[in-house]
């Protein structure tokens, strides 16, 4: 796996976390948890966040960036505790029914997309906490907000939210205040660069911190451009910026599977592949609740053990199909892509795009982070997406992808070979993916910026970057 890192200074990778100058309890919580040996984003990331960059990290799905950036975070913050946490009640104060609420003042913000998504972070961000002074909470929309209220009053450190529910709260008084924070990251960063949530990112990322002194860190899948744009307004010119394959890329452990189905033949398509396959933990994705709900009742009505998901279903019927799907009692999951965007579920083995998506909805971008569900830090998976008529425009992008990771083409797929390419040859490095995920820049955005000269569209103009330090791994 290639690995590029750009900084101004030499920042040595890593080759075991024993090494890696963290905390005394961090290495023992990283034992516990299992963690054996980095993979390559976690050997470039937790040197460059201990030296004290700003960090943009892109890799592919399911390559341990939620732990990256928690461990080196973590481990900074265990041994100053006591001097930057902010005051709050005692357990034995709980206890004696006389704790006055305080209002939360987190060292560190995590902030991501979805429910799903904060609730795994949380969960291991309480893994590398134990033994420590440090009390994560996690606050997202559709939860009840008293009750996450409540937590926040008896203190929080590491804060993990979904955009829309920290900033309402940052509004209440007493109850958020980010003047203590130290670190902000932004998790599935180009999932949440939408125009509606532009204002809620700004109050966020400029905050009212004290001094002024914070480390941002963005880390994705995908880098387009409105993630580049984010990255000159907030991030530090001398940011460290790392790249593990090609950006927007997925790996060879995934094999790649498309079938030609049309539209009204999907159902029973769908049903006879589960029969074909062995018993195993797979996800099913559509593009529509709607299509969730069909689907689902579709396989329960043939006998499948099935759940569903998706932005209509209330919190607590989202946690009981993930608990479900989790527990392998359904080890179906039907689902739209609020599902696709960082959730790490053990063992998926197996990932079916029922509908491919569609360029105005995703693109190859979201295929990607799909298939990602499986073959996760080195694993291997399988994928197999139902094609048709309707999905001609993404199919340029898609064979492209098969062809970079070395899959079978289709026959009906193979008008959208590009003519250069020879298989055996160099013929991959000509491949150009023209899905706004690479490291071009984009000129409407360097102008708005009032950059000149070009630039590298990593968020720095080109005659101001420092000088670069690639190594690959």
């Amino acid at each position: 796996i290639k690995v590029e890192l750009e900084s101004p200074q030499k920042v040595p990778p890593i080759v075991n976390f024993e090494t890696a100058g963290l905390h005394p309890a961090m290495l023992r919580n990283i034992q516990l948890a299992g963690y054996t040996t980095p993979t390559p984003i976690q050997m470039y990331s937790i040197p460059a966040i201990t030296q004290g960059h700003d960090l943009i990290a892109v890799a592919q799905t399911g390559s341990g960036k939620t732990a990256a950036y928690l461990v080196p975070v973590i481990s900074k913050l265990m041994g100053k505790a006591k001097q930057l946490c902010a005051p709050r009640p005692t357990a034995q104060d709980f206890r004696e029914g006389c704790a006055n609420p305080v209002t939360a003042e987190p060292l560190v913000v995590i902030v991501c997309p979805a429910r799903e998504l904060a609730v795994q972070i949380f969960n291991e961000a309480r893994k590398f906490c134990y033994r420590s002074m440090l009390r994560p909470c996690v606050v997202y929309g559709g939860g009840p907000i008293r009750d996450q209220i409540a937590q926040l009053q008896k203190g929080c450190d590491i804060l993990i939210g979904s955009p829309g529910r920290l900033v309402d709260l940052m509004e209440r008084q007493g109850v958020l205040s980010l003047r203590r924070v130290k670190y902000i990251v932004i998790d599935e960063a180009d999932e949440m660069l939408d125009a509606d949530w532009e204002d809620k990112f700004n109050k966020i990322m400029s905050g009212e911190q004290d001094d002024g002194d914070i480390k941002y860190m963005m880390f994705s899948a995908t880098f387009p451009a409105a993630a580049r744009q984010l990255a000159r307004e907030h991030l530090a010119e001398d940011h460290v910026r790392i790249r593990v394959g090609r950006i927007g890329s997925t790996h060879a452990n995934i094999l790649q599977d498309v079938v030609n189905v049309q539209r009204d033949m999907k159902k029973q398509a769908l049903l006879d592949l589960l029969m074909a396959s062995p018993p195993e933990r797979t996800m099913v994705f559509v593009n529509s609740k709607h299509a969730a709900d069909e689907v689902d009742d579709y396989l329960f009505n043939n006998d499948m053990p099935c759940t569903s998901m998706h932005g209509d279903r209330t919190q607590r019927e989202r946690e009981d199909a993930m608990r479900s799907f989790r527990s392998g009692e359904t080890p179906i999951m039907v689902a739209t892509a609020v599902s696709a965007r960082g959730i790490d579920v053990r063992n998926v083995m197996h990932v079916i795009n029922y509908d491919l998506p569609s360029m105005e909805h995703g693109g190859i971008q979201e295929y990607i982070h799909r298939i990602g569900r499986t073959g996760r830090i080195g694993h291997e998976g399988r994928a197999t997406s139902f094609y048709n008529d309707r999905n001609e425009d993404i199919g340029p992008l898609l064979t492209m992808t098969l062809l970079e990771t070395g899959q079978q083409i289709p026959d009906f797929l193979a008008g959208f070979v590009p003519e250069s390419f020879v298989p055996g040859t160099d013929g991959l490095a000509k491949l150009h993916f023209d899905d706004d995920s690479d490291d071009e820049v984009d000129p409407s955005n360097d102008a708005a910026a009032g950059i000149t000269g070009g630039g590298d569209g990593w968020g720095v103009p080109a005659e101001t970057q420092q000088p670069v330090v690639t190594d690959a791994w």
